[in-house]
C-alpha cells in the first residue's frame, strides 16, 4: 500500500476531483509508480491551463465557428434520413444557441427502473385526447354540441366515462346539459355559431389519458437496454412516475429542463446537446470551448440566448452593443442618457484604437523616475 503523504504534495497542483480519481485507480500500484502517474498528471494539467491574459472567448468562437461552416455545407448536402425526425446539424445548433422556447422536435429519453416493461409503459405514456376516442358533432339548427362514445372502445382502453365527464367540465368550465347513453351534450341558451365552435375546440383537446404533450412514445435501444423515446416533452409529470429512473431521464428542450430542474441542469443539458450535434457531424471541438459558451449563457442564473435579446444585447459597453446590431439605436440611446463606457472589453478598445486588454495588453507598468 502507498503512503497517503504522496498525494498531499499534489493537493495544490491538481484539482481535488482529479486527485481522488487517481487515488482510486492507483491504489494497487507501488509508491514509485503512483508517483510517476501523479507527476505526469500534474504536467499535463499544467499544460492544459489557459495562460493569464489568454483570449479564451475569441479562441472558443473560432473553434466553434470554423467547424460551423463545415456543418452548414454538410447539413444542406446531406441525404436526410426519414425515420429520424430529430433536427440535426446547423439548424439544431442555432436552435440551441438561440434557446428557442419551442424546439422543432422536443424529445424525451425516459429510462425505467425495470427496462423489461418498456413496451407496456410506452403505450401508457402517449396522450389520448377526446377527439381520438369519440365522435364530435355540431348541430347548428338545434344549437348544440354532442360527444358520442363507443362503450366497447372505452372498456378496451380501460377508460371510465364519469372521469371523462369531470375532465370535460374542467375544460369547458360548465356542466354538460346531458350525459346519458355515453353521450355528452352541451346546448347553451341563445348560443351563437361562434360559441358552439369554441366549445367544440375545447372539447377536442380535453386530456383523457397518458401524459400531456406526449404525442408519441417508442421504445429504442440505448446501449444494452431499452429506453422510451417520446415526441413531445413534459418532464415534470414524467419524473413523478414511480417506474421512471429520474436520475438518467433526459430531454432536449433546454427551457423545460431549466424550469423543472434548474440552471445547473439546463447548463449540463445545453452542453450535452451541443456536443452531440458536433459529434454527429464528426466535427472535433474541444469540450472546453463549448463550456465557455454555456457558462456565459447561464452566468446570471437564467439561460440567455446569444444575440441582441440575450448575451450580446445585455453587455455593459455601449460600443460592444452597437458593434453587434442596431448600431444607431444604441448610440442614440447612450447619447440621450449620457451613458459612460469604461472601455474594459475587447470590441470597444478596437473601435477607438486602443490596445486591447488581452495578453500583453493587460499589463500596466508605471515607471518611477530615479532622482
Amino acid at each position: 500500500m502507498m503512503a497517503a503523504d504522496i498525494f498531499k504534495e499534489y493537493e495544490e497542483k491538481l484539482p481535488h476531483s482529479v486527485l481522488e480519481e487517481i487515488k482510486s485507480k492507483t491504489k494497487d500500484l507501488k509508491t514509485d509508480k503512483a508517483k510517476k502517474v501523479l507527476e505526469r498528471a500534474a504536467s499535463d494539467y499544467e499544460k492544459a491551463l489557459a495562460e493569464p491574459g489568454e483570449a479564451v472567448g475569441i479562441l472558443a468562437a473560432q473553434s466553434i465557428g470554423e467547424p460551423g461552416t463545415q456543418m452548414t455545407m454538410r447539413t444542406f448536402h446531406f441525404a436526410g434520413v426519414a425515420e429520424l425526425a430529430v433536427p440535426q446539424g446547423l439548424p439544431r445548433f442555432i436552435e440551441l444557441v438561440d434557446v428557442r422556447r419551442k424546439p422543432k422536435m422536443p424529445i424525451m429519453w425516459i429510462f425505467l427502473k425495470d427496462p423489461s416493461k418498456a413496451m407496456l409503459f410506452a403505450h401508457e405514456l402517449e396522450e389520448v385526447r377526446l377527439k381520438d376516442i369519440a365522435d364530435l358533432n355540431e348541430d347548428f339548427v338545434e344549437k348544440k354540441v354532442s360527444v358520442k362514445f363507443d362503450r366497447k372502445r372505452l372498456e378496451e382502453s380501460a377508460l371510465d366515462f364519469q372521469s371523462i365527464v369531470k375532465n370535460v367540465e374542467k375544460a369547458v368550465r360548465k356542466k354538460p346539459d346531458d350525459t346519458k347513453n355515453y353521450t355528452i351534450t352541451y346546448s347553451p341558451r341563445g348560443a351563437t355559431l361562434q360559441l358552439l365552435r369554441s366549445i367544440r375546440e375545447k372539447l377536442e383537446d380535453v386530456h383523457v389519458k397518458g401524459i400531456q404533450n406526449v404525442k408519441k412514445a417508442a421504445v429504442v435501444k440505448y446501449g444494452n437496454e431499452q429506453v422510451i423515446q417520446t415526441e413531445g416533452v413534459n418532464l415534470a409529470d414524467v419524473l413523478e412516475l414511480q417506474e421512471v429512473d429520474g436520475a438518467r431521464t433526459m430531454c432536449n428542450d433546454i427551457r423545460e429542463v431549466e424550469t423543472v430542474l434548474g440552471i445547473e441542469a439546463a447548463r449540463a443539458a445545453l452542453l450535452r446537446e451541443m456536443k452531440c450535434v458536433l459529434d454527429d457531424q464528426h466535427l472535433d471541438v474541444d469540450v472546453r470551448h463549448l463550456m465557455i459558451l454555456t457558462d456565459i449563457m447561464c452566468s446570471d442564473g437564467r439561460v440567455r440566448a446569444v444575440g441582441r435579446q440575450g448575451v450580446s444585447g445585455e453587455k455593459s459597453s455601449v460600443f460592444a452593443r452597437a458593434a453587434f446590431e442596431e448600431t444607431v439605436r444604441h448610440l442614440l440611446d447612450a447619447a440621450l442618457l449620457g451613458t459612460k463606457d469604461k472601455l474594459e472589453g475587447v470590441t470597444e478598445n478596437i473601435i477607438i484604437g486602443q490596445p486591447v486588454p488581452i495578453g500583453t495588453g493587460i499589463v500596466e507598468l508605471v515607471m518611477k523616475k530615479s532622482e
